[in-house]
């Protein structure tokens, strides 16, 4: 039987030649490409105005299957929602989460004031993520870390 290693003690490696840190909070989420689309179907710009930013709303819309990446979109800020303990409401809205791409095309989380808020009162300095879609379902892993002093 092999010993527990307390949560902090789990070092990983930040881009940009972060010197690495502790995970606050995991989340994950996954959801069926077919559900988004529908919503998107049944209630058009007033859905993707309340769930997604413009910046989000400007890329999807740019590509010729819209509603796969407003699925995985919708996992991402499920996923990040999730790994705060708080879920989507009063603490945390739709439009907090933004997700973008970095210069390698990776995903990147962009929060508003009222997520940035939440991420220091968590002890978090970065939101890392991880997305994944298929034609029938959207997958997104978010982890909330904590960088240790004198990582950039």
């Amino acid at each position: 039987m092999s010993a527990r290693l307390p949560a902090a003690s789990f070092g990983f490696s930040l881009p940009a030649g972060g010197r690495g840190g502790r995970l606050v909070g995991l989340g994950c989420d996954l959801v069926e490409v077919s559900r988004i689309a529908r919503a998107i179907e049944r209630h058009a710009e007033r859905f993707l105005a309340r769930t997604f930013t413009e910046e989000e709303r400007a890329y999807c819309a740019a590509l010729k299957y819209p509603h796969k990446h407003y699925a995985v979109r919708w996992a991402a800020k499920e996923a990040v929602a999730k790994a705060f303990t708080t879920g989507i409401g009063a603490e945390l809205g739709w439009t907090s989460v933004g997700v973008y791409h970095g210069a390698r095309g990776e995903p990147l989380v962009r929060l508003d004031e009222k997520g940035a808020a939440l991420l220091r009162a968590v002890g978090g300095t970065d939101v890392l993520l991880s997305l994944s879609h298929t034609e029938t379902h959207a997958m997104a892993v978010a982890a909330i870390v904590q960088r240790e002093q004198g990582g950039e």
